[in-house]
């Protein structure tokens, strides 16, 4: 797999609001709206391509961040938030290691030798595996109306 990170775009960010995952993973699904849009658009998110095709996405800073978290104290300062998806037919295919691993990579790049802490739906098992073998490890949890989250921290 070669992956490749770059710029967002107003196409890709369509794109990605489109995606439709399966219940449970529906919870994931944008909505196209203009505030959505924008925020995909306001530079802190990256799209991460294989052989030219949208595989995922990545963002870093306040939009990886859960509003409810705020709430119960979840985000402390010190770590840089980060928030990741797959393009939903890439997923469940063995293939996500590899997507994490290069983000990763990517975001160390920006921010060498700082904490990462990433927030994710408890119900999404598969994920949560997938970033305990990146190294991640529980560091809390809370709920909003929707969901209970997991917060998670990487030391680097």
């Amino acid at each position: 797999m070669k992956f490749q990170e770059q710029a967002m775009t107003e196409e890709r960010a369509r794109a990605i609001l489109s995606w439709r995952y399966p219940y449970p993973y529906d919870f994931y699904n944008g909505e196209a709206t203009a505030e959505s849009l924008q925020e995909l658009m306001d530079g802190n998110y990256r799209v991460v391509t294989e052989r030219g095709e949208l595989f995922g996405f990545y963002c870093t800073g306040k939009g990886a961040q859960v509003p409810a978290g705020h709430e119960s104290n979840a985000y402390a300062d010190g770590p840089v938030d980060i928030g990741l998806g797959m393009k939903p037919e890439k997923t469940g295919a063995g293939r996500g290691a590899a997507f994490v691993d290069f983000l990763l990579s990517e975001i160390n790049k920006r921010y060498p030798e700082q904490a990462l802490r990433l927030t994710v739906a408890q119900f999404n098992a598969r994920a949560i595996r997938l970033y305990e073998r990146a190294g991640f490890v529980k560091a809390g949890e809370f709920n909003n109306d929707y969901a209970a989250f997991q917060v998670m921290l990487k030391d680097e």
